[in-house]
C-alpha cells in the first residue's frame, strides 16, 4: 500500500516492523559483532570473535538496512541503520531489530531523522532516567515526518551533502589537533635526547615518590564521601592538560583516614589502567593507590619533572606487565633515568617546552571551538529540516536558509 503525501507526523509502526532473528552460535565459526555509537552516530563493528568465545549461544542476526535500537542506550542516541558491511553481524537480546518498509521509508532519510532533536526528544520523554530501558512497542510509537519517498530521498541527499562537507572540516580539525600533539611529543623527545649528554640518575634520587591510598573496597562506598577533602582519580589527571585545578568528588573525615592527601604543587602520575597520565596539583588533594605523588627535591624543578614524565609515558606503557589491567609499580617508576641538569638548565628546558605547550593549547582550543560550531551547525540544519510545521511537505526537500556560504565563513578549512 502506498501512503502518499502525509502532512504532519505519523507513528513509525506504519513503516517499520519489529523482528527477532535468532541464530544458534557455532563454536567453530567466527562472527562479526556490531554495536551502536551513542548520539545517533551509527552502527559500527565491535569485534570479530570465535563462536567458542561467545557465552550466550543464541544471538540476533542483523541485515543490512535494519533499524537497530539499543534497549538501554537508546536514551543517549543508541540507534542507527545497519550498514552493508555489517550484514549478517550478530547482537545480543539487549538490542531490537526492525525491518524497514522500503516502499514507504528511505533508510538514509531515517538515519538523518533519528539524529534530529525531534526524534531524540521523543526517546528522552519516556521514563525518568537517561538509561531507563525502552521496549519495541515504544519505538513503534515514535512519530516521524513522512513525505513521499521521492521527497525523502531528495532531503536525504541534501543532508548527506551538508554532512559530508561538515565531516570534511571536522576531519581536518582533528588532523590539526593530532599534528599539534605530535609536535609537542617530538620537541620533548629532542630536548631530552640532548639532555642525556649531561648524564642521568634514578628518578628517586631527585624526587620523593609516594603512592596514594584508599584501603577500602569498593572505592565508591558512599559513607566515605561528601566531606571537605577534595578527591580525584585518574580521569581528572588525564583531562587536566597539565594543571589539575578541578575535582568532582570529596572525602569526609572517615574517607581521609583511609586515604592520603598530597599538597598543592605535587606532581601526580597514574600507575594503573591508564598509565602515565601526569599533572600538577593546584590544591591539596587525596588520591587512591592507582596514583603516585611526586615531590621534587630542592634542586629540582617541578615542571621539568612534569615534561620528563610526559616524555617517557610511552615507555611506561611498554614496561607495564601484559595483564588484564596494565599497571606499573613504584620500583619501575623510581628507577627511571632522568637527565641530571642543573636547576638553571631545568628551568630553560621547562620554559622552552612551556611556550610550545601554550601555543599548542591555543590551537587545540581553536579546533575544539570549531568542532563545537560544526556540531551546532548540523543540529540547526536538522532542526530546520525536520521542523514540525514543514517537514511533512514537499518543499522541505531543501533545508531552507542552509546553503554553504551561510556557514562557510565561520568554518573555514583549517590551514
Amino acid at each position: 500500500m502506498t501512503l502518499g503525501l502525509r502532512p504532519g507526523w505519523l507513528p513509525l509502526r506504519l513503516v517499520i516492523a519489529h523482528r527477532k532473528s535468532v541464530s544458534a552460535i557455532d563454536d567453530l565459526k567466527t562472527y562479526k559483532r556490531c554495536r551502536v555509537q551513542l548520539h545517533g552516530q551509527g552502527i559500527v563493528l565491535r569485534d570479530i570473535v570465535a563462536g567458542a568465545e561467545i557465552k550466550t549461544k543464541s544471538q540476533q542476526v542483523c541485515r543490512a538496512g535494519d533499524f537497530l535500537v539499543a534497549e538501554i542506550d537508546a536514551k543517549v542516541g543508541g540507534f542507527g541503520v545497519v550498514p552493508p558491511e555489517l550484514d549478517g553481524a550478530i547482537v545480543s537480546g539487549h538490542y531490537f531489530l526492525f525491518d524497514i518498509d522500503r516502499e514507504e521509508l528511505d533508510a538514509t532519510y531515517l538515519e538523518w531523522f533519528i539524529r534530529s532533536s525531534y526524534f531524540q526528544d521523543q526517546v528522552l520523554a519516556q521514563g525518568s532516567t537517561n538509561y531507563a530501558a525502552i521496549r519495541p512497542e515504544d519505538v513503534l510509537e515514535y512519530r516521524i515526518a513522512l513525505p513521499p519517498l521521492v521527497v525523502q530521498r531528495k532531503m536525504a541527499m541534501r543532508l548527506s551533502e551538508i554532512g559530508a562537507r561538515l565531516g570534511g572540516i571536522s576531519e581536518l580539525s582533528r588532523q590539526t589537533r593530532d599534528e599539534a600533539r605530535a609536535l609537542l611529543a617530538s620537541e620533548r623527545a629532542s630536548v631530552f635526547a640532548e639532555a642525556v649528554a649531561y648524564g642521568t640518575t634514578r628518578l628517586d634520587r631527585w624526587v620523593t615518590l609516594e603512592r596514594g591510598k584508599f584501603s577500602h573496597r569498593p572505592r565508591n562506598e558512599p559513607r566515605f564521601f561528601g566531606g571537605k577533602h577534595p578527591w580525584i582519580q585518574i580521569r581528572e589527571i588525564e583531562s587536566s592538560g597539565k594543571y589539575i585545578a578541578t575535582w568532582r568528588d570529596s572525602l569526609n573525615d572517615m574517607g581521609l583516614a583511609i586515604s592520603k592527601k598530597f599538597p598543592k604543587g605535587t606532581i601526580l602520575v597514574s600507575i594503573a589502567a591508564t598509565i602515565g597520565a601526569v599533572g600538577i596539583l593546584e590544591f591539596d588533594c587525596c588520591v587512591p593507590d592507582s596514583v603516585v605523588g611526586i615531590t621534587p627535591g630542592s634542586e629540582t624543578t617541578a615542571e621539568y619533572v612534569y615534561h620528563y614524565l610526559s616524555y617517557v609515558r610511552s615507555h611506561l606503557e611498554q614496561v607495564a606487565p601484559q595483564s588484564a589491567q596494565k599497571n606499573i609499580n613504584l620500583e619501575i617508576l623510581s628507577a627511571l633515568p632522568i637527565p641530571t641538569l642543573t636547576s638553571q638548565q631545568q628551568r630553560r628546558v621547562a620554559d622552552r617546552l612551556n611556550k610550545l605547550e601554550v601555543a599548542i593549547h591555543t590551537v587545540r582550543q581553536l579546533q575544539d571551538r570549531r568542532q563545537s560550531e560544526i556540531e551546532a551547525t548540523l543540529r540547526s540544519v536538522l532542526a530546520t529540516t525536520f521542523r514540525p510545521d514543514r517537514a511533512g511537505s514537499p518543499e522541505a526537500e531543501t533545508p531552507s536558509g542552509w546553503s554553504f556560504p551561510a556557514f562557510g565563513s565561520r568554518l573555514e578549512t583549517p590551514s
